[in-house]
């Protein structure tokens, strides 16, 4: 039997309850896919070969990548730091433990940049492994476009869920702020670092929500019985967009239309602009207080774009954290009065296809105001740049679900 690896999450699900597919056939697939592959996609940073399979739950037979800056128990937690080499927890996060319970199979850690942060670790695009697949995330997108895995847990400070989606050509969701528990995770930002999601379709991600957070929404791909009102927003740094990602915000909302939906170019309250700027000054200063131990006791072994982010951080005013944090509140509401009315937001997911090089992840420019905001996103795949690699459209509610459920709108009117 072949493709199974590229098998959905919920195609799986419904052939292992069928009795049409056995559980040792999905091991096998999803390792010999990993045989074939990691040498060149290199995802993870631990795997001892196939998983044991999952307990018993919702989710058995399914295969789980878990993000190497949340601990597992019986795999090192290194956190993609020389610092944390070889690192085993006692316990599992607090995701892990749930997701286990649920009968996921964790197939091994998956690459992240430094403390999630900015120094890239080796993956490599699955498209084309000349490109990036994007960070921080970079294992757990590689890993679910490659057919390693079904699923794998993403975390998001600027754009480490989304961008990562986009540029792997996979679905993406960063859930509103808190909704998935961090105990167990190497927090770096108190007030931004989200848990998230990376799947090959929204039900996918919308099956594990259900068995991870007690979700009982209906799968998104059972659309609304309505066309939604969609606020197109291209800000806060429009410039930033490439002339692919231009030409897609236009075909995206012209397809919506097509298909019954209002689509309303927005301009962004000022606000958000203050909110925009703010965000990685947040995101560093109060990184440099959770890597305060690694600060004071294993300088050398930060990266030196790590050491010159929290240098410049710690540098400002102690106030400057405090301003930063009442800007995302004060744009939160702004941005939540003028949008009185829309269903969900439009926005492009990053820049342009993925840059090329392993040496940098991309630019979260599309993404920070949506994490700072504390708002849930989700990415769907929208076809091909110039390079052939993927593009995806980024859509932004302020409630979990409808956020799914307007995205897989989205995702059938352009298909």
């Amino acid at each position: 039997m072949t493709g199974l690896h590229l098998l959905t999450a919920t195609e799986t699900l419904a052939r292992l309850a069928a009795g049409t597919l056995r559980a040792a056939e999905v091991a096998e697939a999803l390792d010999a896919q990993v045989r074939a592959r990691e040498g060149e996609v290199r995802a993870f940073a631990w795997r001892e070969g196939p998983p044991a399979p999952g307990r018993d739950g919702p989710l058995a037979g399914l295969h789980l990548g878990v993000k190497d800056v949340l601990d597992t128990a019986d795999m090192p937690s290194q956190y993609g730091s020389p610092i944390w080499a070889g690192h085993r927890p006692r316990a599992d996060a607090a995701c892990v433990a749930l997701a286990r319970r649920a009968g996921l199979a964790v197939a091994g850690k998956t690459v992240t940049t430094e403390f999630a942060t900015r120094h890239p670790g080796p993956t490599a695009n699955p498209w084309n492994p000349l490109h990036t697949p994007g960070g921080s995330s970079s294992g757990s997108a590689a890993g679910v476009a490659a057919g390693f895995f079904h699923l794998a847990f993403a975390t998001q400070t600027a754009g480490s869920i989304i961008r990562p989606a986009a540029y792997c050509g996979v679905h993406g969701f960063k859930p509103s702020f808190g909704t998935l528990h961090r105990a167990g995770m190497k927090v770096m930002s108190e007030s931004l670092d989200t848990i998230g999601l990376l799947a090959r379709s929204l039900d996918d991600i919308a099956l594990a929500m259900r068995a991870l957070a007690g979700w009982d929404d209906a799968p998104p791909s059972r659309r609304p019985g309505r066309a939604p009102r969609l606020a197109l927003v291209t800000g806060p740094d429009d410039a930033a967009m490439a002339p692919e990602t231009a030409a897609l915000m236009q075909r995206a909302a012209e397809a919506c239309r097509r298909a019954g939906g209002t689509v309303e170019a927005l301009a962004l309250p000022a606000g958000c602009r203050a909110a925009f700027d703010a965000q990685p000054h947040v995101m560093n200063r109060e990184a440099a207080d959770a890597l305060a131990w690694e600060w004071d006791h294993a300088r050398a072994q930060l990266s030196p774009v790590l050491r010159e982010s929290l240098d410049a951080a710690l540098a400002r005013p102690p106030a400057a954290l405090e301003q930063g944090r009442h800007a995302f509140a004060a744009a939160r509401a702004a941005l939540g009065a003028v949008l009185e009315g829309f269903d969900a937001i439009l926005t492009p997911a990053a820049p342009g296809e993925a840059p090329e090089g392993l040496g940098w992840t991309g630019d979260p420019v599309f993404n920070k105001l949506w994490t700072a905001l504390h708002w849930p996103c989700a990415v769907v795949p929208a076809g091909r740049g110039p390079k052939g690699l993927p593009l995806g459209l980024q859509v932004v509610a302020r409630r979990d679900a409808a956020c799914l459920a307007w995205a897989a709108w989205v995702e059938a009117a352009v298909a």
